[in-house]
């Protein structure tokens, strides 16, 4: 059995802390100290998923922060390091908590977009499972509007390491998926949205990340996200 709970930045202690850099060097090569420590301080939310013994399984840093373009500010929610250990893949836990996190934490009264990047195929498969609209996606192009917020959300968080032309982020220290969780298994490369993955992010393997927005608004849920919006668990803010 697993819970999740949402801690802020600056209230996280250290065993969680030391968790959270255990499990993200295991399944990723290239991380180091420095570079968790790096990514931990430019966020200001935890959420912690948890065996009920007590055992980190998964984690996502999360920072939330206002963007204003064109004269209308923004709610941006950038999601970070983010790693599910496998035992617990089973567990709708994490993707659940997260937007219940997320809805609880939302300004009220703007507009909110998810500013993701993902070097693995098991990240951005999660757009289309929750997500009517989302860009980019292979069954359609980006429209303008949508391409122009992204690009310049990018510009923002990672400066010349996005590179607009291919929407791809190039981290001068890419922190690369475990064999085990990079590669993308033969049967499901018949999904085309793994297809559009691959074809986009060729470089995904080596740590490259690929940007990608949404919005999330009640109004943009697939079936499955509207059963994890209307759960009526509550997410445990410490």
């Amino acid at each position: 059995m697993m819970h999740s709970q949402l801690v802020s930045t600056c209230e996280l202690n250290a065993d969680d802390r030391d968790a959270m850099y255990r499990l993200l060097k295991h399944h990723f090569s290239g991380v180091t100290p420095t570079t968790f420590a790096t990514d931990l301080a430019q966020k200001n939310w935890i959420l912690l998923l948890k065996h009920k013994s007590g055992q980190l399984k998964g984690f996502s840093t999360l920072r939330l922060y206002d963007f204003t373009i064109e004269g209308e500010v923004l709610s941006v929610v950038y999601s970070g390091d983010t790693i599910v250990d496998p035992s617990a893949w089973s567990s709708a836990t994490l993707p659940r908590a997260w937007i219940q996190a997320i809805n609880q934490l939302r300004p009220p009264n703007q507009r909110l977009f998810w500013l993701l990047i993902s070097s693995g195929f098991r990240t951005y498969r999660l757009l289309p499972t929750f997500w009517q609209t989302f860009y980019p996606r292979y069954d359609q192009p980006t429209p303008e509007p949508m391409q122009q917020l992204m690009d310049d959300l990018a510009q923002q968080q990672f400066g010349q390491a996005y590179d607009r032309q291919t929407g791809i982020v190039r981290f001068a220290q890419p922190q690369r998926l475990s064999p085990i969780l990079g590669t993308i298994p033969p049967e499901r490369r018949l999904d085309p949205h793994i297809q559009y993955f691959e074809r986009t992010n060729p470089d995904h393997s080596q740590g490259d990340e690929l940007v990608c927005l949404t919005e999330i608004c009640a109004e943009n849920l697939t079936a499955a996200g509207q059963r994890m919006w209307f759960s009526r668990n509550q997410v445990l803010v410490a």
